[in-house]
């Protein structure tokens, strides 16, 4: 009964820029708001713990509440592994987007000319439309193929090319590029995309563009469902107000993949999204492409603040001013990266708890969301 219960919340819920500061506190005010917002936001019917990694500059603070693992009372640490859920659209991005600006693929290409073997239906959306979620492609972790399917084999996932098979009748839901709907089906296209130009696979690939040159080591797509010790561990509500582990129930590698199957550390994410948003990956060219923005439509979940999309990426614009990132939650996690324009002010947020399986938190949580993007932007 445990397993099928997340296996439910992981079908229905899978995955999920400029730089003012006028209104920024001062960094030591803001820290320790921060640092107020992560205690309330923890216990009761909060997540067990919570980790928000704030980098002004050069100089990095990690702050925590709570734990880690309820059994042994650990805290969240920067370097322990956990699941980054949707927030591997971002990473799907910077390898498509580091293929861009080398030429290797171009935002007009179309699925058609790059995966001729999807649905013809499918064949004139764009690698743009994938990336800004406006491809009208239907969703296969809404599918009731998909759930059964994960209800059946949570721990063992099909090859990753097998997910969009579930929605391969179906037609698009809308003239590609007349709207803005998120589908966890994007980012699959489009690493299938990438696989088809490299001749590698999208882990390959996602190493080579992105992880490397960021030394980030500690961050992949496992096969199974073991993480690496010590992790943060996910947690779930359970009949009675227990929590139960769920870090390892489901091989979200392989049953999300590109759109959410990603793990990485909260010390790696600041990491990643200080050289994603900051132009450590890709040219002005492409960033330019990249925050070409879809007013009013927001990620999932809803980020702090005012939300727009762009490219795999979050333009959230708070009463402290304006970052760029994505969100992401998942059984037994919740996710926020965020940096400024020039990535030198960035933050890292993490909580081990699905927001979406507890009435009323996700408020609670994008005011905590806002505390730390404060304290990121906060000024001496």
């Amino acid at each position: 009964m445990r397993r099928t219960a997340i296996t439910a919340a992981l079908v229905v819920g899978l995955v999920a820029a400029g730089a003012g500061t006028a209104s920024a506190a001062n960094p030591a005010k803001a820290d320790r708001a921060l640092d107020r917002a992560l205690k309330d936001l923890v216990g009761g019917d909060g997540p067990p713990g919570a980790i928000a990694v704030i980098q002004r500059g050069d100089r990095r603070r990690v702050h925590s509440a709570g734990v880690a693992n309820v059994a042994t009372g650990a805290r969240p640490r920067a370097r322990h592994q956990m699941r980054i859920a949707s927030a591997a659209k971002a990473f799907s991005g910077g390898v498509a987007l580091t293929l861009v600006d080398e030429g290797v693929l171009s935002l007009d290409d179309t699925i058609g000319e790059r995966l001729p073997g999807l649905p013809a239906q499918w064949h004139a959306v764009t690698l743009r439309q994938l990336l800004a979620h406006t491809s009208g492609l239907p969703d296969f972790s809404q599918s009731p193929a998909f759930r059964q399917a994960v209800g059946a084999s949570p721990t063992v996932a099909p090859p990753p090319a097998q997910l969009l098979t579930y929605v391969a009748d179906k037609p698009l839901e809308f003239q590609p590029g007349s709207t803005y709907a998120y589908s966890n089906s994007d980012n699959v296209a489009a690493a299938l995309m990438v696989q088809a130009v490299t001749g590698t696979s999208y882990e390959a690939a996602l190493r080579d563009k992105v992880l490397r040159p960021l030394g980030m080591r500690h961050t992949g797509i496992p096969v199974g469902t073991l993480l690496a010790s010590p992790y943060i561990h996910g947690y779930d509500p359970a009949e009675g107000g227990e929590l139960g582990d769920v870090t390892q129930d489901v091989a979200m590698g392989g049953w999300a993949w590109a759109s959410g199957g990603i793990v990485s550390t909260p010390a790696e994410m600041n990491v990643f999204v200080r050289g994603y948003v900051g132009g450590a990956l890709f040219g002005k060219s492409v960033q330019k492409q990249q925050v070409r923005l879809v007013k009013g439509a927001s990620s999932e979940p809803r980020g702090p603040g005012k939300n727009s999309a762009g490219l795999s990426l979050f333009r959230y614009r708070t009463r402290c001013g304006t970052v760029f990132g994505h969100t992401g939650n998942t059984p037994g996690y919740t996710q926020l990266i965020a940096a400024n324009r020039t990535g030198r002010r960035s933050v890292a947020f993490t909580i081990n708890l699905q927001y979406s399986r507890v009435d009323g938190l996700l408020g609670e949580l994008r005011k905590a969301e806002t505390k730390a993007v404060c304290a990121a932007l906060a000024r001496r």
